[in-house]
C-alpha cells in the first residue's frame, strides 16, 4: 500500500497568494515527470469526474500549453506559458481558466527531496486581487487538487 499524505493549502494574509505543500511517497524525478509529460498529465490532473484532453503541452522554458476538463457536455478550457522549467525542480507558469480570462494566475511549483522516497511540492499562486484569491478557494479547487494528488500517487507508485 503506498503512503498518502495531506494536501495543505493556505492563504497568505498580505499578498493575494495560495500555497498548496503535499508530500508523495516517491522520488522527486518520478513526481516530476508526472507534471511534464502530457501521457501522464491526462492520468491524474483534475477532479476524478472529469476527463481530460490536451490541446498543446510544450513543457519547456519558453513553451505553453492548453487543455480542457469534460464532464458530460461540459467542458472547462485552461490555457498559459511556462516561463521556467529546470528539471525535477522547478515549474514556473501562468495559469488561466477561460471561463475567466482575465483571471491569470502566476504559479511557481518547487519540488524537492525530504527523505528518500519521499518529494514535497509546493506550490504557489499568485493572483491579481484577493477577491480572486478568495473565490478561487470558494471554488472548490481544493477538493479538485486532493482528488488530483490521489490519482498522483497512484501514477507515481506505477498504478
Amino acid at each position: 500500500m503506498t503512503t498518502r499524505y495531506d494536501t495543505a493549502f493556505s492563504a497568505d494574509p498580505d499578498v493575494p497568494i495560495i500555497r498548496i505543500t503535499r508530500r508523495f511517497a516517491a522520488d522527486v524525478t518520478k513526481v516530476f515527470r508526472a507534471h511534464v509529460e502530457p501521457d501522464l498529465i491526462v492520468r491524474w490532473l483534475g477532479p476524478r469526474d472529469l476527463t481530460m484532453e490536451i490541446d498543446r503541452w510544450d513543457c519547456r522554458t519558453g513553451g505553453a500549453y492548453r487543455y480542457v476538463h469534460r464532464r458530460g457536455d461540459q467542458a472547462y478550457g485552461f490555457h498559459g506559458c511556462f516561463h521556467e522549467v529546470r528539471p525535477s525542480s522547478l515549474i514556473v507558469q501562468t495559469f488561466t481558466w477561460e471561463g475567466e480570462p482575465d483571471g491569470v494566475a502566476l504559479e511557481r511549483a518547487e519540488f524537492r527531496t525530504v527523505a528518500p522516497g519521499v518529494t514535497e511540492l509546493s506550490i504557489a499562486s499568485l493572483v491579481d486581487s484577493f477577491a480572486a484569491r478568495d473565490g478561487m478557494l470558494a471554488s472548490g479547487m481544493q477538493g479538485g487538487v486532493r482528488d488530483g494528488y490521489e490519482r498522483l500517487d497512484d501514477v507515481v507508485a506505477g498504478r
